[in-house]
């Protein structure tokens, strides 16, 4: 079986996985960077603000064109 691809459509294939990557790799990252809370931590910050509510915000929306 042979498969033919243009020059054009190998290098979109090849950004968008490289893309992807990198993506999933400054997410590990950033899951990485924050720090973990303890029960009683937790406990403390119910305490003083209440408990999150279930409907979300958007605070900040924004689009780029890559």
């Amino acid at each position: 079986m042979e498969v033919t691809v243009s020059k054009d459509e190998l290098y979109g294939l090849v950004k968008k996985a490289i893309r992807e990557v990198l993506e999933e790799q400054r997410f590990e990252f950033l899951l990485k960077s924050i720090p973990s809370v303890s029960k009683e931590e937790m406990d403390d910050i119910e305490k003083l603000y209440g408990k999150p509510s279930l409907d979300k915000e958007v605070a900040y929306s924004e689009t780029i064109d890559i």
